[in-house]
């Protein structure tokens, strides 16, 4: 590194990149000569991969003395792999990449100027297409956006990726938020600071498959909802008394219409579907509170957030 020049710290949290990160690695030093006028360093995050991620993550560390990995005991998921990654950064301004290279390097001198000549605080990335991903997919993707942004009060950016570029201050106040269950693009929304948001188009993998299924994104979108609102405990809440109250109104009924026309009420196919019905709405409340009952368990645990096995950074 070069004295008197600013440093950006690389975050690259990796599960079974073995095909990615050469490729990653070469496309960013590509990158790094036409930013000559800043310095780099790499923090590679190993995620309890189960091929050879942590042999290339050493042998790149060899050769480049810039590039520190860290290594965990198993896989803890990406969220613990950038916050390991950033509680080790030193650069003046941090961002986090994926090693697919679908956070393309080329934004990079238009983020660094977004905060160096332009005074924001962080410099993000939006996909503005989904090409090539599942119709499916995107489509609950758009609308887990709309939702939680009805139930949130803080907003989250359709198409927001975690490849952002923030200052040391945004970074450190991202580090004071010391929670187990992370939901990062959330915090960093909850942490505020002036951002702003470069728009591309979707960047298809460079190599390998992604980690990423149908069921993990809805538990991820589910961990989203539940870490930064609480407002589907109220809405089950309504939904309760709005029971009570339909109740009350046909048990009412069911008494004047017999009482006036000698009516008995009859059916036991009707009486069955209702109480499946309404079984079903409790089970799913009890659900909702099942779910924020288990974040406050896990955290009132206090594990750490990640194990590392080995690593060559302080």
């Amino acid at each position: 590194m070069k004295l008197g020049k600013k440093t950006i710290s690389i975050v690259v949290p990796c599960y079974n990149e073995e095909e990615s990160l050469e490729l990653f690695y070469k496309a960013m030093k590509d990158e790094e000569k036409k930013m000559n006028y800043v310095n780099f360093e790499y923090i590679f995050v190993d995620d309890g991969s189960k091929d050879k991620t942590i042999d290339v993550m050493k042998k790149l560390a060899k050769k480049d003395k810039t590039v520190h990995y860290i290594s965990f005991s198993r896989n803890f998921g990406k969220e613990a792999a950038m916050y390991a990654g950033l509680s080790h950064t030193t650069g003046d301004y941090v961002t986090i990449m994926d090693a697919d290279l679908q956070d393309p390097p080329s934004l990079l001198p238009d983020m660094y100027n977004g905060i160096v000549n332009e005074g924001y605080d962080c410099v993000g990335t939006r996909r503005v297409t989904r090409k090539g991903e599942p119709k499916i997919r995107s489509f609950f993707a758009r609308m887990f956006y709309k939702i939680i942004n009805k139930l949130s009060d803080i907003e989250m950016v359709d198409g927001a990726r975690d490849y952002r570029l923030m200052t040391r201050q945004m970074v450190d106040a991202i580090l004071e938020l010391k929670e187990y269950n992370r939901y990062t693009k959330g915090l960093f929304s909850f942490a505020g600071f002036n951002t702003k948001w470069l728009e591309y188009e979707n960047v298809q993998r460079v190599a390998g498959e992604t980690k990423w299924n149908f069921f993990g994104l809805l538990a991820y979108a589910l961990e989203g909802i539940v870490a930064f609102s609480t407002k589907p405990l109220i809405i089950s809440a309504i939904i309760g008394i709005m029971f009570f109250v339909i109740s009350f109104i046909m048990i009412f009924v069911i008494i004047l219409k017999t009482l006036l026309l000698g009516d008995p009420v009859s059916g036991w196919p009707s009486t069955i579907c209702i109480i499946f019905f309404v079984s079903g709405v409790q089970l799913f409340c009890m659900g909702i509170f099942g779910m924020y009952l288990s974040k406050t368990y896990l955290e009132t645990k206090n594990r750490p957030v990640y194990i590392v096995k080995e690593k060559n950074i302080k």
